[in-house]
């Protein structure tokens, strides 16, 4: 059977990477905000307090803020019915720990929702996308149990504010990265393996709360968990690179394991065990846990690994971590990243085969350089072709696996300020933006030979693909 008639088909961002609007309408600084930008080879640093002529490309992104208007129009212009965004935190609760939320923020979020709906879209709203209250620090950022209580205010806000309008949500973007990028996800700046455990187990206990409060705030609400799609093929079948392979997908399986289950698997408390780590377990929390498990799993898909023998320990970076083995039957993008259509299948049906979940793929795009021609055309076959593979193997999880995808929302539907480098130059849109690595540039917005490619896509329900 084909995709179902109620598939939802969209596109994915985040507010630190496009809404700009830094200190406007009494936003308070994000964890996000003190990032510079990076490139190929060269780390983001970051810096506290922020460095004067500096360029922070969370401070302006692509002013989303003031153009939202617009980019939604051109978003319902491909005939999406789902737009996956993110609230900002330190918008609502300026310095995270407020007893009330700060009314600019909510009002800003009140006229961008409505604009979705209003244009035939369901909005899917990340919680928390990478940015945490830079003012929590004083806390000690997720190492502090105080967080779950401030996080579990913030999604009450959210959950009776749009009650009605969003029933579909996500409570932390990516949260495995806690063991790859531990300050994106939390304010972590610790290559203590203790520290990091003990802020994951505080998103857990969040998490679990936010869907129970969800569900009693309204029982249509729907909360799913989303994983950065780390999905590894063993290097060959040597039996000691499959226990590799394994060990490497146990270091981010345990994350959807106590989301989507409720409890630590067996093989995670041995590893804490044996490296002596010790949870911040207190009287309770293991009924939190079993009674806030999510409705559906959400991840990112990018790209595949070859894992075995020699990967060893947490490895650091985002998608683009190197293994120590290379996957000679891929071609690579430009920067780097393996390109792997039938992973997405593999993945499909490796989450529900765990999980017995509805799936949903919410992130998946390519990050490439971009050609404006004298005409001020766009073409970019490069992105189509990488889409269409990938939308194509996603049809068989659905056909020939059985497996339940809920939908799909393409990552970075418009030009955005790219997360692993901070750059404009690694463009994933449908959309351009004239914007420089600088951020100099008109902000104009053009459409791409892919945005009316995507719409024909979504207007045969992924049946014409060429």
């Amino acid at each position: 059977m084909p995709f179902p008639k109620d598939f939802l088909w969209g596109g994915a961002t985040a507010a630190n990477q496009i809404e700009g609007g830094y200190r406007e309408g009494g936003k308070g600084l994000s964890t996000a905000d003190v990032m510079t930008v990076g490139g190929k080879g060269v780390k983001r640093r970051k810096t506290i307090p922020l460095e004067p002529d500096t360029y922070y490309p969370s401070h302006v992104a692509i002013d989303h803020y003031h153009h939202y208007h617009e980019d939604i129009e051109l978003f319902a212009g491909m005939g999406w019915n789902c737009y996956r965004l993110s609230i900002s935190w330190p918008r609502i609760f300026p310095n995270g720990d407020e007893a009330q939320p700060n009314p600019e923020g909510l009002a800003f979020y009140d006229a961008l929702i409505d604009d979705v709906i209003a244009h035939g879209m369901q909005p899917l709203v990340t919680i928390s996308h990478f940015e945490t209250p830079l003012a929590l620090q004083q806390y000690g950022f997720w190492e502090n149990r105080k967080l779950v209580d401030f996080y579990t205010r913030y999604a009450g806000v959210l959950f009776r504010h749009f009650k009605g309008r969003v029933r579909l949500w996500l409570t932390f973007n990516e949260i495995n990265c806690m063991s790859t990028q531990p300050w994106v996800s939390a304010g972590i700046d610790s290559e203590d393996e203790q520290v990091r455990m003990t802020a994951a187990y505080h998103q857990f206990l969040a998490s679990a709360r936010a869907v129970r409060l969800a569900h009693a705030i309204d029982p249509e609400n729907r909360v799913g968990m989303m994983y950065a799609g780390h999905f590894a093929y063993p290097n060959s079948c040597d039996p000691d690179d499959v226990i590799g392979t394994m060990d490497f997908m146990h270091k981010m399986m345990f994350y959807c394991d106590v989301q989507c289950r409720g409890y630590y698997p067996a093989y995670k408390l041995r590893e804490l065990e044996r490296q002596g780590i010790t949870l911040p377990v207190q009287p309770g929390d293991d009924e939190i846990l079993r009674s806030g498990t999510v409705d559906f799993v959400s991840y990112s898909y990018y790209l595949t690994h070859v894992t075995g023998k020699k990967t060893r320990g947490i490895l650091k970076g985002l998608n683009g971590l190197d293994t120590g083995y290379k996957n000679p039957y891929i071609p690579k993008s430009d920067w780097g990243w393996g390109i792997d259509p039938q992973g997405l299948r593999y993945s499909l049906n490796y989450l529900y085969d765990r999980y017995q979940l509805p799936v949903m793929v919410v992130e998946n795009g390519l990050g490439a350089q971009d050609t404006v021609e004298p005409d001020g055309s766009i073409h970019d076959p490069y992105r189509i072709d990488y889409l269409r593979a990938h939308i194509a193997e996603m049809k068989k999880a659905v056909e020939l696996d059985g497996v339940p995808v809920m939908g799909y929302t393409a990552w970075g539907p418009i030009d955005l300020i790219a997360l692993s480098t901070g750059q404009m130059s690694k463009r994933y849109g449908f959309i351009y933006v004239d914007l420089d690595e600088n951020g100099a540039g008109t902000m104009e917005r053009r459409k791409k030979d892919s945005y009316y490619w995507y719409k024909k896509v979504i207007a045969t329900n992924g049946e014409d693909l060429d």
